[in-house]
């Protein structure tokens, strides 16, 4: 055999070498370790998809990916999960729900599980009256003493004097104001909610700046007497709701003062708005707003319902299995509120809602950064926990967003807008253990995120099975809390 062959042999027998299971030997796992092979990687960052790779999972953390064959003897037989081909994609997050209701805290509370049935691994709640409940809650997750998604809570939100909303930190004035950021500083919130409801406008920007300096995400809605540049330059973090962007197609500098000077009510405003909408100067204010970097958080999907309404008979939808009688009884009071009104309204109502829908395209184009959040609540009228994420996902995609997109909402943007992305959100080792493995590819259309094959959470293999048994658990606590009620 001559030197020119022998060299290349060598050379393949070396690379064999090191590519076989034992460069894999000093890679330490416990007893516990798992693979999940087989499997289609999706990266949710450029939209790829890896074939035929194996996950290796221990201690709620990503090992390593490989191909099957150089992992599959550093682990027991019995922890080896054939994924048989399917789908795999970060744990989803849901960046907007509320638990809420001081009476509805046991319903609450068997609601948590749902959300990791549904692939939902994280969740942002948006401040409710259930704060100091929630911040428990966020707490026992993280320490391993409850089973649920990871909770990242604004606890109890920052809003004006005789809000109509419940357990609110009211505040009158600055005083007011850092006393209860530091109320705030003392339950570890993750970060700062602030409402409109009878918060003056000059007294949220203070609130916006005062939270801001200490270090925290503000989050919230738009008043009426302030306009968008004044809080994203306040250093506003996340506009919550994608109905407050129809005021950039509007001279909204011009309405605000209106308002402030009392020549417009805050209902006139809205009517404005709308009726003035152009959409041209909506897109290039959406260029300048992406400038900030404020994020977007849409919630299109209580607007959808409440805007075919008149359209859709909820009464037998299936998740309404899960919610106990007085949960539901919170929807009346929207259905109530819109029982009268009339063809036009909805006729109007619905034209409102798809106008909303089509700014995320020329928002997201612009450079904003979208973040999926459902605003699942028990005030919010069929706006169902965990199920809504999915829901919202797909109207997303009717609004013309691309799969990969959307993915990217509901998974990296958030554990960004967190800061968290280090550890969370993508498939790569040494990043938490959080997954989803789907039936169906989700790049190709992105209700496939609802056709769950198994979910891991927090390094947690869920196989349907169990995922079932959650599902049931749930219904059957639903049965047991109402008829406690009877």
């Amino acid at each position: 055999m001559t030197i020119n062959r022998i060299i290349p042999l060598l050379i393949l027998a070396f690379f064999l070498f090191s590519c076989s299971p034992s460069q894999n030997t000093s890679l330490a796992v416990s007893d516990k370790a798992m693979i999940i092979h087989n499997v289609q990687l999706i990266d949710v960052n450029t939209g790829s998809i890896e074939q035929k790779k194996a996950i290796l999972i221990d201690s709620s953390m990503i090992k390593a990916i490989e191909p099957f064959d150089l992992l599959s003897e550093l682990v027991r037989p019995e922890n080896h999960i054939d994924a048989k081909n399917k789908y795999v994609i970060p744990g989803l997050w849901d960046m907007h729900v509320h638990l809420e209701g001081a009476d509805l805290i046991p319903d609450n509370e068997a609601l948590i599980p749902v959300f990791v049935a549904y692939g939902i691994t994280t969740v942002r709640d948006a401040a409710s009256d259930l704060g100091e409940q929630v911040l428990t809650w966020r707490d026992e997750i993280n320490t391993g003493k409850r089973f649920g998604p990871q909770i990242f809570t604004a606890g109890l939100k920052l809003e004006g004097i005789n809000s109509i909303w419940k357990g609110d930190l009211e505040i009158a004035n600055e005083q007011e104001l850092l006393q209860m950021l530091d109320k705030l500083d003392a339950y570890q919130v993750d970060f700062v909610k602030i409402t409109e409801n009878t918060l003056p406008g000059k007294l949220f920007l203070t609130s916006t700046i005062e939270a801001k300096k200490r270090g925290y995400l503000v989050s919230g809605h738009v008043p009426y007497d302030l306009t968008i540049k004044q809080l994203a330059e306040a250093g506003f973090s996340s506009i919550e709701h994608a109905s407050h962007l129809l005021r950039l197609g509007s001279d909204e500098a011009t309405i605000v003062e209106k308002v402030k000077s009392g020549k417009l009510t805050k209902q006139q405003a809205g009517e404005s708005y709308l009726a003035n909408f152009d959409q041209d100067r909506a897109i290039k204010a959406y260029t300048e707003l992406a400038k900030t970097g404020v994020y977007l958080t849409p919630t299109l999907i209580g607007g959808k319902q409440l805007a075919y309404l008149d359209e859709n008979d909820h009464q037998n939808d299936e998740f309404l299995q899960y919610l106990t009688k007085r949960f539901t009884d919170n929807y009346q009071w929207r259905i109530s509120r819109m029982a009268n009104d009339t063809p036009e309204q909805k006729r109007q109502r619905k034209e409102r809602y798809q106008l909303i829908s089509q700014q995320l395209p020329h928002a997201l184009k612009a450079g904003i950064t979208l973040l999926a959040g459902s605003d699942a609540a028990a005030l919010n009228t069929y706006v169902y926990p965990a199920q809504s994420l999915h829901e919202e996902l797909v109207l997303f995609q009717q609004a013309g967003l691309t799969p990969l997109q959307i993915l990217q909402s509901a998974t990296i943007n958030g554990a960004r807008f967190m800061g968290r992305l280090a550890s969370l959100s993508t498939i790569d080792i040494g990043k938490e253990a959080d997954l989803v493995i789907l039936n169906k590819n989700p790049l190709a259309d992105i209700s496939a995120t609802g056709d769950i094959f198994a979910v891991v959470n927090n390094g947690q293999y869920l196989n349907r099975s169990r995922l079932d048994s959650i599902l049931q658990k749930a219904r059957e606590r639903r049965i047991e809390l109402d008829k406690s009620r009877e």
